[in-house]
């Protein structure tokens, strides 16, 4: 009986996939009334689980391509003709058209449609999220989704606007809603980050004007903050607005899954930096604040753990990031002495069971023996850890990083976020990544929609 029903469900979530797949297919005629059917897509859509999303994009792949049967007339016609004959461009052409995929067709008609972009945001999304597990590649999908991203979030659709206290209620409400770098409770709370010294820059799409794209917040201080709290603890205002020099980029959230991997927080930050040194001439210096996500639970944990395998740092390596003293009294906060093997096992314990709660802050002798330590382990982590790609390991360090931000040590921030989030996140440690005024010049290049930005909202300050 069990059997059966297994059966039976398997059957039906089967059906439901190919009944999508069917009507995707049907949304590319040109004879269907798109409206109807996306709005049965959308619906089918949502109630699917994600075993059966992914198992969707998989039928995508397969069953909505380019057939061998259409490619190869077209190739047997340029193998018979040579390089020389003027008949060659045209048959190249031929080609090309014959290899573009159906998909592309579906998802145009698809965006033209109410809720549609915004479908295919959350559709690129969800196949992110599945993609690295799919045992199907899944990437000619996602190709056909980025293809079209490119074309419609980087060729004159996108607007800045400030978001300021004079902005509508629901556009502050929905950035406070999705700030999940230092989330906020209250809508006052949002509004003690708008102001002379408290910026608040977004970017939008003109089909989703309501929803940002990515947003930024900004504050303008005298120096580079090292310390969160001096941000959002403090009503701002401080010093004169000649002596605010430096633009802090503390707050960086992309509303989109599906928009990840194209540059909107490059772009995001090349242009609300350009808008900055003109408004502001007296900021000379561009710096974020940063959390690093990680730096505990999925990097220096394991590896006091044993659980070093990925990483070049190893813990046979962490007493050289120890003075003699520092070592001492930490480990007499730690493991007794006969429970270890040796004093590098001994340390590690004892750093195993300090760091994993929150009463170290408190003590100021601890505190100070983690102070140096802690900074260069983070500072190897940002600077030298790579993932498979050869990319820095920790994704902020490599948004910002490639992105062409610079760090040095100095950088490396210790309890820049005391808070429990920020010592379970990053043992506290906050980063400074410092855009250098060349930066801007190297971003115009690469990004020449950067000159032709409609920019909304601003109003004068002075």
């Amino acid at each position: 009986m069990e059997t059966k029903e297994k059966e039976s469900a398997k059957e039906k979530s089967e059906k439901k996939i190919s009944d999508i797949v069917g009507l995707l297919e049907a949304l590319g005629h040109e004879e269907t009334r798109g409206g109807e059917v996306f709005q049965q897509i959308r619906s089918a859509y949502s109630e699917l689980d994600a075993p059966e999303r992914q198992s969707l994009f998989s039928d995508i792949v397969e069953r909505i391509e380019v057939r061998r049967e259409q490619i190869l007339p077209c190739i047997d016609r340029i193998v018979q003709w040579g390089p020389g004959d003027p008949n060659f461009s045209g048959l190249l052409a031929d080609l090309r058209q014959c290899l573009v995929s159906p998909r592309l067709n579906i998802f145009r008609k698809m965006a033209q449609l109410p809720g549609g972009l915004k479908f295919m945001l959350e559709f690129r999304g969800d196949l992110i999220s599945v993609q690295r597990f799919s045992k199907v590649n899944l990437r000619p999908l996602d190709a056909d989704l980025v293809l079209l991203f490119e074309i419609w979030f980087q060729e004159g659709f996108l607007y800045l606007e400030e978001i300021t206290l004079d902005s509508a209620y629901r556009q502050i409400e929905l950035i406070k809603n999705s700030d999940l770098v230092h989330p906020m409770t209250s809508i006052e709370e949002m509004g003690k980050r708008l102001g002379k010294d408290r910026r608040c820059f977004a970017l939008y799409h003109r089909l989703l004007p309501y929803e940002p794209v990515i947003f930024i917040e900004v504050a303008l201080t005298k120096g580079i903050v090292r310390k969160i709290t001096d941000i959002l603890e403090s009503r701002g205002t401080e010093g004169s607005e000649r002596e605010r020099d430096t633009a802090i980029f503390y707050s960086i959230n992309n509303t989109q899954n599906g928009l990840s991997g194209l540059g909107m927080g490059k772009m995001l930050i090349g242009q609300v930096l350009d808008y900055l040194k003109k408004d502001q001439e007296q900021i000379r210096t561009f710096a974020t604040l940063s959390p690093l996500p990680g730096f505990w639970e999925n990097y220096l944990r394991p590896i006091l753990e044993g659980n070093e395998h990925p990483f070049t740092l190893k813990r046979r390596d962490l007493p050289a990031y120890f003075s003699k003293k520092e070592m001492a009294r930490i480990m007499a906060r730690g493991e007794p002495e006969e429970a270890a093997k040796d004093d590098g096992e001994r340390l590690s314990r004892s750093l195993l069971s300090i760091l994993s709660g929150e009463e170290w802050v408190e003590d100021d002798l601890l505190r100070e023996s983690l102070r140096r330590p802690l900074v260069k382990i983070a500072y190897h982590y940002i600077t030298r850890e790579r993932d498979a790609r050869g990319r820095p390991l920790n994704p902020v360090a490599n948004f910002h990083l490639g992105n062409g931000a610079i760090i040095s040590q100095k950088d490396v921030n210790f309890l820049g976020n005391p808070s429990s989030r920020g010592l379970k996140e990053s043992c506290g440690i906050m980063v400074n990544y410092i855009y250098s005024p060349s930066w801007l010049g190297q971003v115009r290049r690469s990004i020449r929609l950067l000159n032709r930005f409609e920019i909304k909202g601003i109003f004068s300050r002075r």
